[in-house]
């Protein structure tokens, strides 16, 4: 009887629940792809009519686009070296060094880390400029001139420097945040029993916290290797991906092709090329990574 009530209680269609979260992802993922993979195979350009459908756009892609072979080693040089150095070095030195410290402190020098994150990126962006500041106003001028050296013009002489800098410092919170759980995460009796073995301070982070940190590590390669392949809002408004095309990542590229240069369609089809290779680099980081088991519990060993 009371099994008969359980069924009765049922929802029939539990996948009428489904419907709003289908619906969002309809409008706001599937169809934009929809919408981006027909403007493709389009001639749609300034006037936003397409007259005909063609595959020239693919075809300027492999073989007529004279500026992709750079702009792709640009982007492959920005986000390595904004990843490693920065996303994930950097993040986890943080981590590793405001839990070493005490709680306060490691707090407040983790929310001070944070500021630029919550800051809106007009303002970050803006901050990053007068930094790099050849004038005398600039603070890197500044600096360089009390130690009698001559001014450096880091927006036009390193680009490239400055904006992996400049997304590095933004992008390390992320990895400093997901790290630092996961050191707190540790039981504290590993860490004694070590010391008690007679592990030195070296040998407690070697073999008790980066065992630990293994895991997440490989997520936020691989969630922070796609964020910066997709975003370029701080390149736009730091160097505008200038001079000329130097510091244009291939993201930052399909928004001048398409808006600043009229071509929706070319547009269209880089960014159709972008999503293929966000595929392939997640399929292969993926398995070489084996992520089936970056979600399991972590694994420590005090050797």
């Amino acid at each position: 009887m009371s099994s008969t009530r359980l069924r009765a209680h049922r929802p029939a269609r539990p996948a009428l629940y489904l419907l709003p979260a289908i619906g969002l992802l309809t409008v706001f993922f599937l169809g934009p792809i929809i919408v981006n993979g027909v403007i493709a195979f389009t001639d749609m350009g300034a006037n936003l009519r397409a007259g005909e459908f063609t595959l020239q756009n693919f075809e300027r892609i492999l073989q007529r686009d004279a500026r992709l072979p750079a702009v792709l080693l640009t982007t492959l040089i920005y986000v390595t070296a904004t990843l490693f150095l920065f996303n994930v070095g950097l993040g986890a030195l943080l981590a590793v060094a405001t839990t070493a410290v005490s709680g306060r402190l490691g707090t407040f020098f983790r929310g001070l880390w944070l500021l630029p994150r919550m800051s809106p990126a007009v303002l970050y962006g803006i901050l990053w400029i007068w930094i790099a500041d050849p004038s005398p106003a600039g603070l890197l001028a500044q600096v360089s001139g009390a130690l009698g050296l001559p001014p450096v013009n880091l927006r036009n002489d390193f680009p490239l420097l400055l904006v992996v800098i400049a997304n590095g410092f933004v992008g390390a919170s992320f990895a400093m945040v997901i790290l630092t759980s996961a050191i707190r995460s540790i039981p504290a009796h590993l860490a004694n029993a070590a010391r008690v073995d007679g592990a030195s301070e070296w040998g407690v982070l070697r073999h008790v916290v980066v065992p630990a940190l293994s895991q997440p590590v490989r997520f936020i390669t691989i969630y922070q290797a796609l964020s910066l392949m997709t975003t370029y809002e701080y390149i736009l408004l730091i160097t505008g991906g200038g001079p000329v095309y130097d510091s244009t990542p291939y993201a930052l590229y399909i928004y001048r092709r398409a808006f600043e240069n009229g071509a929706y369609a070319y547009g269209a089809a880089l960014a159709l090329g972008l999503m293929v290779i966000g595929v392939v680099i997640t399929l292969l980081q993926w398995r070489l990574a084996d992520m089936r088991s970056t979600f399991a519990a972590p694994r420590i060993e005090v050797l």
